[in-house]
Formats: C-alpha cells, structure tokens, sequence
C-alpha cells in the first residue's frame, strides 16, 4: 500500500524529518514502512496495517509542532508508544478488575507487549527500571483472572531484603516486620478493590500477601503467584519459588535488573535466570525500558540521570 501525505509546514521540514532525518528513520523501522519525502509530501510504503499505523504517527508529529519548536529523540520515543497504543488498543488489551467501570489498561507499546505476554504464557519474566508498572500490571491481570473465575487464588511474594536498612530493629513481630517490604503489593490491590473486599479475600486466603521466604515446600495450584523485587532474590531462591508452580497457574516475575540489594556481591537469581531460561518454550521474557515509565515526568528523567553516571 503507498500512501501521500501533505505536509502542514513543508517549508520547514528539518522541524518534522528531525536532524539527517532521524525523525523518519525511526518512524520507518518501528512501523516496518519505507517512508520517502519530497515536494512537501511523506510518501509511506508498506503493508496497509504499517502504513495507517506510520501515517497517525505523522499526523502525531505535525501535532506536536504546532505547540513546540522541535521533536527530538525523547519526544518521538513518547510519540511512537502513544500511537502503538492508541492503534493497536483493543478489548483485550484492557485488564477488567473488580472496582465498577475501572479498566486498568497499557500506556505504553512496551506495557502492550507485557499484557499480551502474560496473557498467552504460564510463566513470564519482565525486568525494566522503576516506574514502568511491572508489579501493578501483574497485579491487575491477576485481580482480572480471579474476577473471571480462571484461578481461585492470588499469591503475592516479595524478599525481604534490607535497601540499607536492617529488618532486625523493625519493631513489632515477625509479620509487623515484614509489612512495610509487602505495603507495594497492597498498594496496588487498594486501586483495584474495596478495602472491605482485599480484607475478606486476605482472611480467606483467597489472596496471601507473604514474603519469600514463606513458600518453600508449597505447591501452587490454581493460582496467579506473582514475585516482585526479584533482583533481590538469590539463584537459590529464584529455583525455589520456580518450583512452587503447580496444575493451572501462572507465574509473573518482575524486578528492575539494574538495581540489586544483595549483599556480599552475590548473584541475582533475576539475571541468572533471564540468561538460564532463556529458549524454553511456555516462558516469555518482557523487557520495559526508559520510554515505559508511566510515574511522574521526574522519574524518567532521574532514571536517565543515574543510568549516564554508572557509563
């Protein structure tokens, strides 16, 4: 399919093509499209999805600079993942959870890749920085899957591993001490339930929020168990939790590979398996990045900042 688009300043085109026409390189790989310019017309070329999918990035584009001097790199990585979404968004994409009306759903092309990747495999590992919803997307699909009758339980794991902090001089017991390692979890179940429900559902086990350490020697059937922070788990550990999975469940592992609390160097059971599992069939690997964080602005910026001091 070829398609012409006319440009709405072709006078200034170096606005749109970006510097040496990096601008309409990108558009062309990502979209799998030939894109060609001349006499203040884009011509796009391609399978005819490609092309509607390139051509609302370019009316995305034209967009943004009637309010702006300039797409640089950052904006167009935002611009493309606004307009994978919005093309490519479709019933199945959105995550039903229990709270009326509130769809939790992918805002990024990345986070659309995740989605699709728990929904069609048993065992999922996604890595990425701070901030691009691995955990609140695996709690959603797993809030989803039990609305839906698909699994009768929820099991949410985090280790209990110390950023810098000692969990000894925590006060209270064992389960006072653990509570502020498992508040995440419970934070985003607390966007996708009642309290009155997430309390019923805790006392009858149908959701069990526990640390790590709690699952050895358990099998797992019927359930979504989800294990967070899995940088901090070590190759032992990692071994231990994968062998909880039993008959009809899924497991989603997440954890932000470039940050690990581990002590005494040792290496993270996240890594070890990302590069051990690597090739088997039934297991997907997702990997959010930089472009996926949906927190605050500042937190893409930060990450950014961190991720150029440790080159």
């Amino acid at each position: 399919m070829d398609l012409t688009l006319t440009l709405e300043k072709p006078e200034k085109p170096l606005q749109l093509f970006g510097t040496t026409d990096s601008n309409l390189r990108m558009t062309g790989e990502f979209w799998g499209v030939h894109v060609s310019a001349g006499d203040g017309r884009l011509r796009l070329s391609g399978n005819e999805k490609s092309v509607s999918q390139a051509a609302a990035l370019v009316e995305s584009m034209q967009n943004y600079l009637r309010k702006h001097e300039h797409i640089d790199k950052k904006d167009m990585l935002r611009l493309i993942n606004e307009t994978a979404v919005n093309k490519g968004l479709n019933e199945g994409d959105k995550i039903s959870v229990y709270i009326h009306g509130r769809f939790i759903e992918a805002r990024s092309a990345g986070q659309k890749q995740y989605i699709e990747a728990m929904e069609k495999t048993d065992m999922v590992f996604c890595a990425g920085p701070a901030g691009t919803g691995k955990t609140y997307l695996a709690v959603a699909m797993a809030v989803s899957m039990l609305k839906k009758n698909c699994i009768r339980r929820i099991i949410l794991a985090r280790p209990a591993v110390e950023a810098g902090e000692k969990l000894g001089f925590l006060p209270g017991d064992m389960q006072a001490k653990v509570n502020p390692y498992l508040r995440p979890l419970f934070d985003a179940l607390g966007d996708m339930m009642e309290y009155s429900q997430i309390k019923q559902f805790v006392h009858n086990d149908v959701i069990e929020v526990v640390p790590l350490a709690f699952m050895r020697g358990r099998t797992l059937n019927d359930a979504v168990v989800i294990l967070d922070e899995a940088q901090n788990t070590t190759v032992g550990q990692m071994l231990m939790f994968l062998t909880r999975m039993g008959h009809d469940s899924k497991m989603i592992i997440t954890g932000d590979d470039s940050q690990t609390d581990l002590a005494d160097d040792r290496q993270s059971g996240l890594n070890d398996a990302i590069i051990r599992l690597k090739g088997i069939k039934g297991i997907s690997f997702v990997r959010l990045k930089e472009v996926d964080i949906v927190r605050h602005r500042l937190v893409q910026s930060i990450v950014r900042a961190y991720d150029r001091s440790q080159e």
